[in-house]
């Protein structure tokens, strides 16, 4: 077998989880009640303070960051490009305060490709929304709340942002309810029972949990190993799969992109559908990445083998 296509399977924990946490929790608070306080234009002000200095103090993000720029805009990156990386990731979090706390009011939102995934959540019919950490998964959920007939769950591993977290469930204590803990063994079933009661479940689909099965499928032109387990569930659940990525694009706006994964249609094989299904993913990711190749929050090495 070639290297694109190769299965893996990894009995620890992947490289992004074993990294050590970075921030204080003390600190997170402190910077949600500055938010809040005094709004959304004032406390922007210290992010780009905090960009600067996780440029110049994590070196690990840094060299990823140099790392995956250069692949995705194809020239050489400094350290400007580098600073613009991080405090794109420093404006989305800083938004998740206020998306968090229902203040949708301060976003201009547009959504592209979402008229047949409503059709579906309005008629009871829920699916699958597999994502990236690209751009900012959190505006799908802001756009939920704002719509009340809308119903969306977020199956993701709690653990490795724990400090985030606890923040972001202390301004908005109800949105813990919506959080699907996976890699747990009721995970599946709970998951089944949300589509069937016509939930939107998303899941970011680009990172393992825990050990998993991986798919080796070229990214970017080199082979990158994708954990197998959401696409095994979504196909043995048989429910549809839908890509879908919040792209930050400056100041106050977002794009929010949903797009039909239907690769797997037609395979014979449980296994062939699931590998249909990944390579449609990851042609996807690859394509909104370059899009918006600012967006992509995945400070370690990618391609790392395990």
């Amino acid at each position: 077998m070639t290297a694109a296509g190769k299965r893996v399977t990894v009995g620890r924990m992947p490289g992004w989880m074993r990294s050590r946490e970075r921030g204080s929790l003390f600190w997170l608070r402190v910077m949600s009640l500055i938010s809040l306080a005094f709004g959304r234009r004032v406390s922007r002000l210290a992010l780009g303070f905090g960009a600067a200095y996780f440029v110049l103090a994590a070196g690990d993000a840094r060299r990823a960051s140099r790392a995956w720029l250069q692949r995705a805009l194809r020239r050489p990156v400094g350290l400007r490009d580098v600073y613009r990386h991080m405090r794109a990731f420093a404006c989305t979090i800083h938004d998740r305060v206020y998306l968090l706390n229902d203040r949708h009011a301060l976003f201009d939102v547009r959504v592209m490709g979402g008229e047949a995934l409503r059709g579906r959540n309005l008629g009871g019919q829920g699916c699958f929304l597999f994502g990236a950490h690209l751009g900012s998964f959190e505006v799908l959920r802001a756009l939920a709340r704002n719509q009340p007939q809308l119903k969306v769950s977020i199956a993701m591993y709690p653990g490795n942002a724990q400090r985030i977290q606890s923040v972001l469930a202390a301004i908005n204590p109800q949105l813990v309810q919506d959080i699907i803990a996976i890699g747990q063994l009721d995970s599946m079933l709970t998951v089944r029972d949300r589509i069937c009661d016509g939930a939107l479940v998303g899941i970011l689909a680009d990172r393992a949990s825990g050990p998993d099965q991986y798919l080796t499928l070229p990214f970017l032109g080199e082979p990158a190993e994708f954990p197998t387990g959401p696409f095994r569930m979504a196909v043995m659940l048989g429910h549809p799969v839908y890509f879908m990525a919040g792209l930050y694009r400056g100041g106050n706006r977002y794009d929010v992109h949903f797009e039909l994964l239907d690769g797997a249609v037609g395979a014979v094989t449980r296994e062939a559908a699931v590998e249909a299904l990944m390579r449609r993913y990851v042609e996807v990711l690859e394509r909104h990445s370059l899009d918006a190749p600012y967006n992509w929050f995945n400070f370690f090495d990618f391609w790392e083998r395990h």
